[in-house]
């Protein structure tokens, strides 16, 4: 997540510098590379995201026991493949 924070941080400064600018990251925004790293980043902000929510779920007082823990963490994973798959699609097409 890190890294690619400053990816969009560097997208961002040279995008507001000038049109030039702007058309040089949209340009570079429309290669394959570019694209996998902008599915990457959503891919990691969905997982911390839903991660989050479960943590937040456990803080309430559910799924502190180890086989509703193991159930909603399996439940995590299987909606962040959905949505990563469906971030994908979003991206690339």
């Amino acid at each position: 997540m890190f890294f690619a924070l400053l990816f969009v941080i560097w997208a961002w400064a040279i995008s507001l510098q000038s049109a030039e600018g702007f058309d040089y990251v949209k340009s570079l925004l429309n290669s394959h590379l570019a694209k996998f790293i902008a599915w990457g980043t959503i891919t990691v902000l969905t997982y911390h995201l839903l991660g989050g929510v479960r943590h937040l779920i456990m803080d309430m007082g559910h799924w502190e026991e180890l086989d509703s823990g193991n159930l909603s963490a399996k439940i995590t994973i299987g909606l962040w493949i959905v949505l990563a798959v469906l971030a994908g699609v979003w991206v690339w097409f």
